[in-house]
């Protein structure tokens, strides 16, 4: 949709036309000291709570109270197997097959699982390639595998730099990376949405590249998961990690996704870390078996799982398979073109929006930066109600999020930001 219009009635208008307006009452809202509901764009640092997790914790809750260790078997909702209940919405979000995903641990602990078995480095091809601005722990993760297999961080981490001037990535400088260093290249791991510029990657593209080459590739989707279609299983990516905690909804600190190619499913050569819950659940608890591995992305797992916050995840993605992620994805990118609209008819030079304005470049983000930034404006958006993140040094992050953000939260959002402009 390109014919936004300017005033309160529009936002109203498309509000009225949207099929998934109801989905914001499924929601938690935070509020002001006045009780009046915040404008909450923060859905990509922490997503807001659905009304039903709770009742989902209170049932597991229940069974471990009336049931004890027989909950495993017992209950409603069988420990024993729950990550398996949330496997296939899973799959369906990140565009993968059911043997591919798996949910489990945290999300830069399964980046490190993940290059235990994938960053397998020789003395000739044991360089790393990330993007120049990916998130921190991301770096510091990979700059801790090259120093534990022997490497120097400095020497064996390849940056692909936004080029001088520009904030975004562009493909022709990783392709010549990849011409010049290719056979040094053993791992190219890539966010699959920058944190900071909001830019979605084409992860296929990228995962043939690297392959040309010889290359190992994975992917970070912390922020893509929940937010743009992956389709991580026709990227043909080795591997992707991502949480559930920003656009999933899962709450802080929850459980982390992970997904393996099928072509790796059977694949028992893979040097990787291993506990009783990948090992084959028929003979799991014979205790004294040889280790036999489960197939795809479960045989990568440890141990059993927290179940309250599994319960929480399983909570969310009921809210989204309800709603229909697909429908979730048109949704945003019709609200955040609509929020892109409104922020340019500011035409204020000391803003500008660094976020790809293609709508199949981005998800539900618009990074703003800040002319000469000192974070005041974004303490005096939040001192007006509206919740935003700032990340240095000069972007205040915004996602409007199709779920339980609407088109009046962007209206008046940007009539806040126009009146502190």
């Amino acid at each position: 949709m390109t014919n936004y219009k300017l005033g309160l009635d529009f936002a109203k208008q498309l509000d009225d036309q949207d099929q998934l307006s109801d989905f914001r009452q499924q929601f938690h809202i935070p509020k002001d000291k006045n009780g009046k509901d915040l404008i909450y764009f923060c859905g990509n640092s922490l997503g807001l709570q659905p009304k039903i997790t709770k009742t989902y914790i209170d049932q597991e809750l229940q069974d471990w109270a009336n049931l004890g260790v027989e909950g495993h078997t017992e209950g409603k909702n069988p420990w024993l197997h729950y990550h398996e209940f949330l496997t296939d919405t899973m799959a369906n979000i990140v565009g993968a097959k059911p043997i591919e995903v798996v949910v489990m641990n945290s999300l830069t602990a399964n980046l490190h699982f993940m290059m235990v078995s994938f960053y397998q480095p020789t003395p000739k091809r044991y360089k790393i390639l990330i993007e120049a601005d990916a998130f921190p722990s991301d770096k510091y993760a990979v700059e801790s595998q090259l120093r534990h297999h022997g490497y120097d961080d400095k020497d064996g981490l390849i940056l692909w730099k936004a080029r001088k001037g520009e904030e975004l990535a562009n493909y022709d400088d990783l392709e010549a990376i990849l011409k010049e260093h290719g056979e040094e290249i053993a791992l190219v791991m890539i966010g699959g949405v920058n944190y900071y510029t909001g830019q979605f990657f084409d992860l296929k593209r990228i995962t043939d590249l690297g392959h040309k080459h010889g290359c190992v590739v994975g992917f970070d989707c912390a922020h893509g998961a929940g937010n743009v279609q992956l389709n991580l299983h026709d990227s043909g990516a080795d591997f992707a990690v991502w949480c559930t905690y920003k656009y999933l909804n899962s709450g802080p600190g929850s459980l982390s996704g992970a997904f393996v190619h099928e072509r790796h499913a059977n694949s028992k050569d893979l040097n990787r870390f291993t506990g009783w819950w990948s090992h084959n659940k028929k003979t799991r608890f014979r205790m004294r078996d040889e280790f036999d591995q489960l197939p795809g992305a479960e045989g990568w797992q440890l141990s059993n799982p927290p179940i309250l916050s599994m319960a929480a995840i399983r909570a969310s993605l009921d809210v989204i398979k309800e709603a229909g992620f697909d429908k979730l994805c048109e949704k945003s990118k019709v609200l955040t073109g609509y929020f892109e609209f409104l922020i340019n008819q500011l035409n204020n030079k000391d803003i500008k929006i660094i976020t790809p304005s293609d709508p199949n470049q981005r998800g539900c983000q618009l990074s703003i930066q800040v002319k000469n930034a000192d974070k005041s404006l974004y303490d005096k958006l939040t001192n007006a109600g509206v919740i935003t993140d700032w990340r240095e040094p000069d972007v205040i992050r915004c996602a409007p999020i199709p779920l339980y953000n609407s088109f009046q939260d962007v209206y008046n959002m940007v009539e806040r930001l126009k009146q502190l402009l």
